[in-house]
C-alpha cells in the first residue's frame, strides 16, 4: 500500500483581510453573468426565485408543471407564491409550503373567488418573468403582477392589482393563504387570521419529499399598504368571514382537503398589497420575530433587501476571476450561474433546529450527498471554505444527536440513502484539503468507523446495510440474508463499490491521524470491489456482442453468480431508482459502475488488460449511448483517461460534453441540477481542474477560458490557471507542456495546495496530443494491494 503523511493544517485569515485582498484587483460584476432561470426546463429542477446564499427564505411563483424547484419556465399555470423551497432535487416536489395567491373575486363576491388549486391556477404572461439574484417578478394573465425579495428568514411580496382592477375603485383585492405544500403532503395544519390587521399565523405537519418521518413548519404573514376589508377562512371552494381559525386534517379516507385563510383589502391608490411572510421550524412566534427584525419597514425595505442580497451574492462569488479570451458569452453565463447555484442549498437553518442547539451553525437540505460529494462540496471547499466547514460540523452534530452521519437530510428529516455512506467521503475530502483547524477530526473518524462497523436497524436512511456479510464475505451479496438491519435490499453491486471507496476514505483519515492499524485494516477492505468482478461476463447490445469481456456482477452469498445485464439502468435500457425498477446498481448501469474505483483505478486498468484496453472501453462507453451525462456517476469517467496516461483524451471528451449538454438557456442543463452538482461539474470542467473527491487530487485539463483565478478565502492567496496560446475556437486544446510558478510540471494532476498557497499553473497548448502527463510517474495517484 502507498502511504501518505498527515496533512498540514492552515489557519484561516480574518474576514477583514480576506475582503481587503479580494478588493485588490479589478473584477467585473459577477451578477451580470448569473441567470437563475438556467435549468428551469428540461428537468433541471433549479430554484430560480429570490434567495440569499444558503438562505432559509426562498420566494418564487409555484406552478403546476415542472415545479420541483417551485417554478418552471414551461408555460404552465401559477398556483401560488411560497417562501421555502429546495433547488435541483428530483422526485416529488419539495417544500412550497403555505402559498399565497392574489386575485379579484368576480362581481366582488367572496363566493365567486377561486380558492382550490385547480380552480384558481392561472397562466403567466410570456416574457414577463424576471429573475436575478435576490429578486423574482412575474405577471399573471389575470392582470395581477408579483414582485418578491427575501431576507434570511422572511419573504417580501408586492402584489399589484392595477392590471386586474382596470382602475375600478369598487373592487376588493383578495390574498388567500393555502395550508398546503407543493407535494400536497400535509398531514394536518391550522391558521388563525386577525380580523383587524389581517395577520395570519399557524403551522402544518408535512412529509419530506425524499425521506422518512415528518416536519412541522410555522408561518407568520402580515399585510401592508392597504386597509383590511374583511378576513376569514376557506375550505375547498367555499369561504366565510367567520370563524377566524381553521384546523385541517388529512381528511376522510386520506381525501385531501384544501383550505386556509384569506384577507380582502379596500381599494388603494396604487393598487398594491404588500405581504411579509416569516417562516420557522420552531414556532410561529419565532417566524414573526424574524420577519419583524429582518424586514422592519415592509413598505420601504424592498429595494434595500434586493441590494443586500446582491451584495451577499457578490461577496460569495468574489473569489472567482476569469479572462474570457474570446470564449462565448453563453459559456461565461453558464460558468457563473453554475457557481451561483451551488450556494442555494444546503441551507443555513441556524437557530431553527427544534431538536437540538449545540451553539454551532446548523445546515440542512443535504439533498443528497450521493449527488453532491463528487463536485458540489469540493467546489464549496474552494469558493466558500467557511460555509463548507460549517456543513462538515453540521454532519458531526447530526452524528452526535441522531447517532449516524446522514447520507441525505432535508427539512429536519432523515433522507433515503442511495448507496454508500457518502458523508464519509465528504469528511475525508475536507480532511485531506486542510479545510479547517476547528473540525474535531477524532470525532469525524469515530463517526466514519461507526458507519463502517455498526449496522443500524433501519439502514434505509443512514449507515450501511449488510455489514455482517461485508465483513464475512468481503462483498454485499445479491439477495443478502440480513436479520440485523433492514433497508431496500437492492444495489448489491453499486453498494459493494461504494462501500469499498468509503472504507478507503476511512483509511485516509486514520492514516492522517496516525492510526496505522486502522489505516491498514480499511485499506485492505477498500479492495473488496474486486470480489464482484466476473472475468468472463460479456455485454450484448441489440443482439450484438460488444466485444468486451469482464464486468461487475451480483454474487449470491454462496459465491455463485447472479446476473444483471451490463446495459440495464442505462439510457439504452431504462432508468433504475430506489422506487422504480430497483436493481443491483443505482441510477446507473454496470457499464457505468465499471469505472467507479476512484482509489484504485490503476488496479482496474490492469484487470481490464492495460492502458489501451482501458481506453478502448472508455471510448465505447462514452460514444455508445451508455454514458449518462445527466447523472453524477458519470462525472469522473470523463477524466479517467488521465489514469491511463492519456490526459489529452479527457480534454477531447469534455470538449464534446460541454458544448453539447450545457448552455445558458432555460433548458441548458442535461438533467437534474442536484443542489448544484451539474453546475459544479461544469465549473470545474471549464476551470480545467477536476476534483477526485476524497483525495487531494485535481485532474488537469486546459480551461475553456484564457485564464481562471480563485482567491482563497482561507488564505487570501490567488491561484491561477492560464492557457498559453489560448484558442477560443478550441482547435488548440492539448497540453504541450506545463509550469507551476515558472517551473516545469509534468504531472497530469495537482493538489489543493494550488489553491491555498496561490500557485500559478500555465499550460502551453497545441493542436496535437503530446507526451505531457503520459509517463507512469506523472499519472494521478492510485492504490494497489
Amino acid at each position: 500500500m502507498r502511504q501518505r503523511r498527515p496533512p498540514r493544517l492552515l489557519a484561516p485569515l480574518t474576514l477583514t483581510l480576506i475582503l481587503a485582498l479580494a478588493a485588490g484587483g479589478v473584477r467585473c460584476d459577477s451578477l451580470a453573468h448569473v441567470d437563475p432561470l438556467i435549468g428551469t426546463t428540461n428537468g433541471g429542477n433549479v430554484f430560480p426565485g429570490a434567495t440569499r446564499p444558503y438562505g432559509l427564505a426562498k420566494a418564487v411563483a409555484d406552478v403546476d408543471g415542472q415545479n420541483t424547484g417551485g417554478f418552471g419556465l414551461d408555460g404552465s399555470n401559477v398556483t401560488g407564491f411560497s417562501s421555502v423551497h429546495d433547488s435541483g432535487t428530483g422526485g416529488n416536489p419539495s417544500l412550497g409550503n403555505f402559498p399565497l395567491f392574489p386575485q379579484l373575486c368576480d362581481g366582488d363576491d367572496l363566493n365567486a373567488c377561486r380558492f382550490r388549486i385547480g380552480d384558481r391556477k392561472v397562466h403567466y404572461k410570456n416574457g414577463s418573468v424576471k429573475a436575478e439574484p435576490g429578486r423574482f417578478a412575474i405577471e399573471l394573465d389575470n392582470g395581477v403582477s408579483a414582485d418578491m425579495t427575501v431576507s434570511d428568514h422572511a419573504a417580501l411580496y408586492r402584489f399589484n392589482f392595477a392590471g386586474a382592477t382596470g382602475g375600478s375603485s369598487d373592487k376588493h383585492p383578495l390574498v388567500l393563504l393555502d395550508l398546503t405544500d407543493l407535494w400536497q403532503s400535509r398531514q394536518n395544519a391550522s391558521v388563525r387570521v386577525d380580523e383587524h390587521s389581517g395577520r395570519m399565523v399557524g403551522n402544518g405537519t408535512f412529509l419530506p419529499s425524499f425521506g422518512a418521518g415528518s416536519y412541522v413548519l410555522h408561518f407568520c404573514v402580515d399585510f401592508f399598504g392597504a386597509d383590511v376589508h374583511d378576513t376569514g377562512v376557506w375550505v375547498n371552494s367555499r369561504a366565510g368571514t367567520e370563524p377566524k381559525t381553521i384546523s385541517l386534517t388529512r381528511g376522510f379516507n386520506l381525501f385531501y382537503i384544501e383550505g386556509g385563510a384569506f384577507a380582502r383589502f379596500n381599494p388603494h391608490r396604487d393598487d398594491t398589497v404588500t405581504a411579509r411572510v416569516g417562516v420557522s421550524f420552531k414556532s410561529a412566534e419565532q417566524a414573526c420575530r424574524s420577519a419583524e427584525r429582518e424586514i422592519p419597514n415592509p413598505l420601504s425595505d424592498f429595494n434595500r433587501l434586493v441590494r443586500s442580497a446582491k451584495d451577499a451574492w457578490r461577496e460569495k462569488l468574489s473569489p472567482i476571476g476569469i479572462k474570457q479570451g474570446g470564449a462565448t458569452d453563453d459559456l461565461v453565463k453558464s460558468f457563473w450561474s453554475g457557481a451561483y447555484r451551488n450556494m442555494i442549498s444546503p441551507q443555513n437553518y441556524t437557530g431553527e433546529n427544534p431538536y437540538w442547539d449545540t451553539g454551532n451553525p446548523y445546515f440542512d437540505s443535504f439533498y443528497c450527498l450521493w449527488d453532491s460529494f463528487r463536485a458540489q462540496h469540493p467546489l464549496l471547499t474552494i469558493l466558500d471554505p467557511h460555509a463548507q466547514t460549517q456543513m462538515v460540523q453540521t454532519l458531526l452534530d447530526i452524528y452526535k444527536n441522531e447517532g449516524w452521519l446522514p447520507d441525505c437530510h432535508m427539512s429536519m428529516c432523515k433522507g433515503w440513502t442511495q448507496g454508500g455512506s457518502n458523508a464519509d467521503t465528504m469528511l475525508a475530502d475536507a480532511y485531506v484539503k486542510n479545510l479547517s483547524t476547528s473540525i474535531d477530526w477524532e470525532l469525524a473518524l469515530k463517526a466514519i468507523i461507526n458507519d463502517a462497523e455498526n449496522e443500524p436497524h433501519e439502514w434505509s436512511y443512514h449507515g450501511r446495510g449488510g455489514l455482517q456479510s461485508w465483513r464475512k464475505l468481503d462483498y454485499i451479496p445479491y439477495l443478502d440474508f440480513d436479520p440485523l438491519g433492514f433497508g431496500t435490499n437492492s444495489r448489491s453491486v453499486s453498494r459493494t463499490l461504494e462501500y469499498s471507496y468509503n472504507d478507503f476514505c476511512l483509511a485516509t483519515v486514520a492514516e492522517g491521524l496516525g492510526k496505522m492499524d486502522t489505516h491498514l485494516k480499511y485499506m485492505k477492505r477498500s479492495m473488496n470491489w474486486q470480489n464482484v468482478w466476473k472475468e468472463d461476463q460479456i455485454s450484448i447490445i441489440n443482439g450484438t456482442d460488444t466485444g468486451f469481456k469482464g464486468f461487475f456482477q451480483p454474487k449470491y452469498m454462496n459465491g455463485t453468480w447472479g446476473y444483471q445485464d451490463p446495459i440495464a439502468c442505462s439510457a439504452l435500457a431504462g432508468f433504475c431508482s430506489l422506487t422504480s425498477n430497483p436493481s443491483e446498481t443505482f441510477e446507473a448501469s454496470i457499464w457505468q459502475y465499471l469505472f467507479f474505483v476512484p482509489h484504485a483505478t490503476s488496479s482496474l486498468i490492469s484487470l481490464l488488460g492495460g492502458d489501451d484496453a482501458f481506453v478502448k472501453r472508455l471510448n465505447f462507453f462514452h460514444t455508445s449511448g451508455l454514458a449518462d451525462i445527466s447523472n453524477e456517476p458519470v462525472f469522473l469517467t470523463v477524466y479517467l483517461y488521465h489514469y491511463a496516461g492519456r490526459p489529452a483524451l479527457s480534454t477531447e471528451r469534455i470538449h464534446t460534453y460541454v458544448p453539447k449538454s450545457f448552455n445558458s438557456s432555460p433548458g441548458g442543463l442535461p438533467g437534474n441540477d442536484d443542489s448544484g452538482a451539474m453546475g459544479a461539474f461544469l465549473f470545474f470542467s471549464v476551470m480545467g481542474l477536476f476534483p477526485v473527491a476524497g483525495q487531494n487530487v485535481y485532474l488537469i485539463s486546459p480551461p475553456f477560458f484564457e485564464e481562471v483565478s480563485i482567491r482563497s478565502p482561507q488564505t487570501g492567496q490567488k491561484a491561477t490557471v492560464r492557457n498559453i496560446g489560448f484558442d477560443p475556437s478550441y482547435k488548440k486544446v492539448y497540453v504541450q507542456k506545463a509550469t507551476v510558478n515558472g517551473k516545469p510540471w509534468t504531472k497530469s494532476w495537482i493538489g489543493h495546495e494550488f489553491f491555498t498557497e496561490g500557485w500559478t499553473l500555465e499550460l502551453t497548448l497545441g493542436t496535437e496530443e503530446s507526451d505531457w502527463g503520459t509517463k507512469p510517474g506523472d499519472r494521478p495517484p492510485s492504490w494497489v494491494s
